[in-house]
């Protein structure tokens, strides 16, 4: 029987990361989506040394053509994408007198639209049992006024999981947004590695006990 697989959108050196290490150690696979072709590099060498068999995609998530393709491709690859896994939001310090119309839609065009292309792309390889599981924020009920735009991405992600939750829920796939209450830091509750746990233990609650939110409170 083949491995079950996650591909991780938006995969970096933090929480992505972190990720697809937990899973690779779980005995996943991993597909990974990113812009930084040194960090994907370092991050396949490491899922490698952990057992996981790699398929590493150097695009930009809003290209809504190339991400397409490069969800596509993992699906292809392996047949199955039992794991959809999106992390990317834009940071930027501006508040909400600053902000502009389009500084707004193109950061929501990352934080928010790029998870539909990302399920859109995902959905011909997802099966009863696949998940979709977000990175969200506590921004999304306490937005910072100094990065206004981080806090409607992330209640507007949330918002998209609840609805992909209700869509898909009748073929047995469900979608949950991790609401992370706190600050991320190397040492403590909120490193990397223990909100990658809390995406796992959301990943994997059974069905009859699933929510489509899930708070990380440390």
């Amino acid at each position: 029987m083949s491995r079950p697989v996650i591909v991780v959108v938006g995969a970096g050196p933090g929480v992505s990361g972190s990720v697809a290490r937990h899973f690779a150690d779980e005995g996943y696979d991993v597909g990974l989506l990113g812009v930084d072709r040194r960090v994907l590099d370092d991050l396949t060498a490491d899922l490698e040394g952990r057992g996981a068999t790699v398929l590493p995609a150097q695009v930009d998530i809003t290209d809504t053509d190339a991400a397409t393709a490069a969800v596509r491709a993992a699906g292809e690859a392996w047949g199955r994408i039992d794991v959809l896994h999106f992390n990317p939001s834009a940071y930027r310090e501006k508040d909400p007198l600053e902000l502009t119309v389009p500084e707004l839609l193109e950061d929501v065009a990352l934080g928010v639209g790029a998870l539909l292309t990302a399920v859109q792309a995902a959905r011909p390889f997802l099966a009863a049992g696949s998940r979709i599981s977000v990175t969200g924020s506590m921004a999304a009920d306490r937005p910072w006024h100094g990065a206004a735009s981080l806090g409607v991405q992330k209640a507007g992600v949330r918002n998209l999981v609840h609805s992909l939750d209700d869509a898909l829920a009748p073929e047995g796939i469900r979608a949950v947004s991790v609401t992370v209450r706190g600050t991320l830091a190397r040492e403590g509750a909120f490193t990397p590695d223990r909100v990658a746990d809390a995406i796992w233990r959301a990943v994997t609650t059974g069905e009859e006990e699933w929510a489509s939110e899930v708070p990380y409170a440390g």
